[in-house]
Formats: structure tokens, sequence, C-alpha cells
């Protein structure tokens, strides 16, 4: 009787139990990066930058159906039984409700900022975890033009020696992690529509200090005359040259001899703070599906130590340009 060597017993194996399948535009054939891929049950994954994801019947054995989304295409409701290789997303014709078309700007403008806060003490940050997005409301003050050309993101880095945690030269954990940044119009107090379809996504590494910079001025993102919301959502940890690795969205540990599934938790760690009198920090879960956004306050959230503490909001800052009246 022939027997199967060992290795490749393996592989067969492997194969059945993931499937790599890849999500792509179904009117270009180009990639749909980053995509969602939510199971229903507040469980869910992330395409990586070539727009494929692996699933396994292993680890998911109850799931029957994937919902898949990324912004400027319709949903995608599929059965996860013999999913096929490519998965075709529909573009929306008509992606924004407002296409302004602006030649470039030769006017004057002045540079202003709305600082970001910064802070390093671990028990004041939020915990980033692949199932939330945070966004953060920015006011316009006037009528003027603005446009937006860089958004600061406050970091918080941890100490490899617990000890020397309040020491600035201490060496800290070492790290890569993979953000994606969404622009949102206001609508009626929430984040609405997106203001731009374009990927925006950065990668994080404890090389980049208390805050990282990212340069947004190619986007032509205009502020509205209601302000808009800025989005944060960690995709999760890469290798050392920034590919999107395979990550888990929980993790289990044994509490009076069960399995209790927690949060997995990313760093870097995302610092709050009690400056910002009003509440401009909203949360939502991405995976679970017709997902809403919260406003991040008491009454709202149960438990939270932040909010406990008076830490009601996200301290991302933005530079944008003033122009001139004609």
């Amino acid at each position: 009787m022939y027997k199967i060597p060992a290795f490749l017993l393996f592989i067969c194996l492997s194969i059945n139990c993931f499937s790599q399948t890849a999500v792509i535009d179904s009117q270009t054939k180009h990639p749909v990066s980053y995509a969602t891929i939510s199971f229903g049950n507040g469980q869910g994954v992330f395409a990586d930058d070539e727009g494929t994801f692996m699933f396994t019947n292993k680890i998911y054995p109850d799931i029957d159906s994937l919902f898949v989304s990324a912004l400027g295409f319709k949903d995608l409701h599929i059965s996860s039984e013999n999913l096929p290789d490519t998965l075709h997303l529909v573009p929306y014709i008509d992606k924004l409700d407002e296409v302004v078309v602006r030649a470039k700007l030769d006017r004057k403008y002045k540079e202003e900022s709305m600082e970001p806060y910064l802070d390093d003490d671990y028990y004041k940050c939020w915990l980033p975890t692949i199932e939330s997005e945070i966004a953060v409301y920015f006011k316009n003050p006037d009528d003027k033009l603005k446009k937006l050309t860089e958004v600061h993101f406050p970091i918080a880095l941890e100490s490899k020696d617990w000890e020397k945690r309040h020491k600035s030269n201490a060496e800290k954990k070492p790290f890569s992690t993979l953000f994606k940044v969404n622009v949102y119009q206001n609508n009626n107090g929430f984040p609405g529509k997106p203001l731009t379809y374009q990927n925006m996504v950065f990668r994080v590494t404890e090389k980049h200090g208390d805050a990282f910079t990212l340069d947004v001025s190619g986007q032509d993102i205009y502020i509205p005359e209601s302000g808009l919301f800025i989005s944060l959502q960690v995709l999760g940890y890469t290798d050392k040259v920034g590919k999107l690795l395979p990550n888990k969205k929980y993790k289990e540990i044994k509490s009076r001899g069960q399995s209790v599934k927690i949060p997995t938790n990313f760093r870097p760690l995302l610092p709050f703070t009690n400056e910002i009198p009003e509440n401009n920090t909203f949360i939502k879960r991405v995976f679970l599906n017709r997902n809403q956004w919260i406003q991040f306050k008491k009454g709202n959230v149960d438990d939270s130590s932040l909010l406990k503490a008076g830490l009601n909001n996200y301290g991302m800052g933005i530079t944008f340009n003033v122009y001139k009246d004609e």
C-alpha cells in the first residue's frame, strides 16, 4: 500500500482547511485593498493590500456566510460554502454626492493647526482592537476655504522594562502595526458619508515617537462648513516590509475551567485626554452587520475606565491651509 509522505499530507490538509480569496473591482478588475470581511457574529478579517484574505473552516466551523464591504462599493453577501477564488465588488456609479472640480489653487494661504494632545501614561490610553473604529470630529470655525493637509495621530509606546516605563530613554517594545484612515462628512453630529474613497493606510513602529503625522495633501480634502470626522482603524500587525499578517481578533484564556474570548489588543496605544470639553470622539464595532456609530461618553459606553477618569476624547490633531478670499 502506497503511503503519502507526512509533509504532503500536511499540505493537503492545509489546502482543505484554508481558502485564499481575492476581492476585486468588478469593472477595473483591480484588487480592493483592505476590504472588510464580516462573519455576521461580531468576528471577521481584513483583506490585505492585494485584496486577498484567508478563511478557515477549521477555526470558523459555524460560519455559513460572509459579508464583504469596502468604501465606494456595494456590500456583498455570499455563502462560505465552496467559496470562490475571486469575489467581485460592484462600485457605486455615483460614489460621492457632490464632485467639486477645482483648478489648481494658486491663491495665497495661511497654514493653521489644531495640535494633538500627547500623553505617554499607559493608564490614559485606548487599547486598539481590530473590531473598533474611532472617529474624531473637527469643527469648521468659519466659512473660509480650507484644505486638509496633515493628520496627527498621538501614540504611546511601552517600555520593555516596566520599572523603567517613565524614563524617556527606556528601550521600547518593538511592533509594526498597520492603520487605516477614513474621512467622513458630518451627518447631524455623527460620521456620515465618506469625503474620499482613496485608501489611506500607514504603518507605525516603535521608532515613530509620540505621534505619527500622515500627509493627506494629495487627497484634495476640503473641510465642509459643517466640519468633518477623521477615523482611525487598526488593521493588524505587519511583517518587516509592511505586509499585513493574519491577525487573530480574539485570544482565548482559561478562567475557572472555561475558555473565555477576549479582544486582541494591538500596539501602539492611543492616548485619550480630558482637555477637550466637548465629546468629539465616536466609536463603532467594525465587524457587526449594520454597525452604528455611538458617541464616546458616559451612558453610551459601559464600564469604560477612560470615561470614569474623565478622558473623553482621543487627542488627534490636524493641519490645514486656509485660503485667502479672491
